[in-house]
């Protein structure tokens, strides 16, 4: 059994390790959920009352999916077992080489981006921002400052990422690799 870093799926207290950056709660997302938990609750009622059913079983059952819906839709970036995703692009660890971090000055947000393995791809109908001129990976994400810590980024990537992720800081003067 391999027991270096990032060679397989770490858990600790009964979830995934990773690390991931949000986008801020927005009236949309907030809707959303209210949405889907209220429509869970009618649909229970009524196939409590039409098929005579427990109502608390589809509304035990449709939570999971709920919370999971809810936390895909608000992930900026995050890394895992699965690989790395940027908003709603999931890369293999496989393709992916760097993390480039880059803080324009003066920007409210953080740039986090990928470089890719040479002849890697990204997935076919990937929605991408436009390139960014302080982000030299063709892949990236903004995210705000301060839900954003390179530090933790840095940490969790050597205890749980595969071993060959290097992440560097694209700055103005070149990039350096993150300590």
């Amino acid at each position: 059994m391999n027991s270096s870093p990032g060679t397989q799926p770490t858990r600790r207290t009964g979830r995934w390790e990773r690390y991931r950056v949000t986008h801020p709660f927005s009236a949309q997302d907030q809707a959303g959920l209210w949405g889907s938990i209220i429509g869970v609750v009618a649909l229970a009622a009524l196939l409590g009352w039409a098929l005579d059913m427990k109502g608390g079983v589809v509304i035990v059952a449709a939570v999971p999916f709920i919370i999971s819906w809810f936390e895909q839709r608000r992930t900026a970036f995050q890394f895992d077992a699965a690989g790395v995703r940027f908003g709603n692009v999931l890369l293999p660890w496989t393709d992916v080489t760097q993390f480039v971090v880059a803080t324009p000055p003066n920007a409210r947000h953080a740039l986090i981006g990928a470089r890719l393995r040479p002849g890697a791809t990204l997935p076919t109908g990937a929605i991408v921002p436009q390139q960014n001129p302080a982000m030299p990976a063709p892949i990236h994400v903004a995210v705000q400052r301060p839900k954003f810590d390179l530090a933790k980024m840095v940490r969790k990537a050597r205890k749980y990422a595969p071993p060959h992720i290097q992440i560097v800081v694209a700055e103005p003067s070149g990039e350096r690799v993150a300590a």
